[in-house]
């Protein structure tokens, strides 16, 4: 049998990389990874690693090229090429343009493009600002058809009292209920 076709995309979140290579390189063993890097993570060398290391990582992984234009995601929509799509780690920025229908780099292309088909996306969330400023978008997305979260809580919530960072060892089972069309409870632990 055919494994599901998972686009797997990353953004910035940098701080998240360690933690989320891991569960790609999971998730790889049962699904057919599509990686799509939004334009900042493919080329970003910072202190949590270079660009190109992650890069040959994450092509090991899932036996393919990183997707990271606009051109190359584009068919996701009218070929109707995933079954699924994850975007762990999502920052901030990326909520605010989902929930707004911005499409604007290849992680929104992909994003669009795979609810365009009535699949499921799974948004992994990472950001500072999720109990602030990304709170409205958050709550715009868990409204919108086909869109689920992965179980998150707040990472420091005395330095850091609205930032929340997904439990990314939940991604499996997150996605799972997401593909059976359900939310994987509790959202906010």
């Amino acid at each position: 049998m055919d494994k599901l076709k998972l686009g797997f995309a990353m953004t910035g979140s940098f701080c998240t990389w360690a933690k989320v290579l891991p569960v790609m390189e999971e998730l790889a063993g049962t699904y057919d990874v599509f990686p799509i890097l939004s334009p900042i993570s493919y080329v970003s060398d910072n202190r949590f690693g270079k660009a190109a290391d992650w890069i040959e990582r994450i092509e090991r992984a899932c036996g393919r090229k990183v997707w990271h234009t606009i051109e190359e995601v584009e068919p996701i929509g009218p070929k109707n090429l995933l079954d699924a799509m994850v975007i762990v780690p999502c920052t901030g920025n990326t909520l605010g343009k989902l929930a707004n229908g911005v499409n604007d780099t290849p992680v929104t292309m992909a994003a669009k493009s795979n609810l365009r088909n009535g699949n499921p996306l799974l948004l992994a969330v990472s950001t500072n600002d999720a109990l602030s400023g990304s709170a409205r978008n958050i709550g715009v997305l868990m409204n919108a058809k086909n869109v689920y979260f992965v179980p998150m809580s707040q990472d420091d919530p005395v330095k850091k009292p609205t930032s929340v960072v997904a439990h990314f060892d939940k991604v499996g089972a997150a996605l799972e209920a997401a593909l059976a069309g359900k939310q994987l409870q509790p959202v906010y632990a």
